[in-house]
């Protein structure tokens, strides 16, 4: 994945949600005269710029595999958590550690799709909720630790919450539904079981869709 991908995903987020002291939520398809017409949207553009910016910075030099430029994104002290598989780093060393060994080459598929349901905003954090779809054709150490390639197509639901503090990143942590994309990839029979593989994320974008379970919507 690109870096101008990346840009160009954060950009269609950006009126997403504004939370902390303003408390607004703008749905993540909101135009520019939506922005316009809502004064509680316009009023926290500095801020939506500000968290862009920051976490833009940070996500270009991870992409481009820039250890030393990524660590310098980040606080003095930050850690990142993978929260299903536990993988990630505390510390500038864990964090350095983590990135050279288990991210940089297998962050994703060539093929992964990001769609941002909403994106939420503050001083202290960003919070994107969002979509993501691949095919399983590299090894994903911090999503799929010790699974190789399957060749199958998942879409599963994220959520990453990313700390911000004197304008760096100070913390990520990611959530994910790890029974659901284990189910997509034939490593878990659903039968029986409360998991629905990618109705889940088919839910997300039309909560309209009844449930496998009791045929209700």
């Amino acid at each position: 994945m690109t870096s101008m991908k990346r840009r160009n995903l954060m950009k269609n987020g950006v009126a997403v949600a504004v939370a902390g002291a303003a408390g607004v939520t703008i749905n993540a398809s909101a135009s520019d005269q939506d922005t316009v017409d809502n004064p509680s949207v316009s009023s926290n553009q500095e801020l939506i710029d500000s968290v862009d910016a920051i976490f833009g910075e940070h996500m270009d030099a991870e992409l481009n595999g820039d250890l030393d430029r990524t660590l310098a994104t980040m606080t003095e002290n930050p850690h990142i958590v993978n929260v299903p598989t536990m993988i990630g780093g505390q510390g500038e060393q864990g964090v350095r550690t983590f990135y050279a060994n288990r991210l940089i080459g297998q962050f994703f598929p060539p093929d992964v799709q990001f769609e941002t349901i909403s994106r939420t905003y503050s001083p202290e954090r960003l919070i994107d909720e969002l979509i993501i779809s691949f095919t399983h054709t590299i090894e994903m150490d911090h999503i799929l630790p010790g699974v190789e390639p399957t060749g199958k197509f998942v879409e599963a639901v994220f959520v990453v919450i990313v700390g911000i503090e004197d304008g760096k990143v100070s913390y990520e942590h990611i959530h994910w539904d790890q029974a659901n994309v284990l189910v997509q990839l034939g490593l878990i029979d659903p039968e029986g079981l409360p998991v629905t593989g990618a109705g889940a994320a088919a839910k997300l974008r039309d909560p309209s869709i009844p449930d496998p379970f009791y045929n209700e919507s």
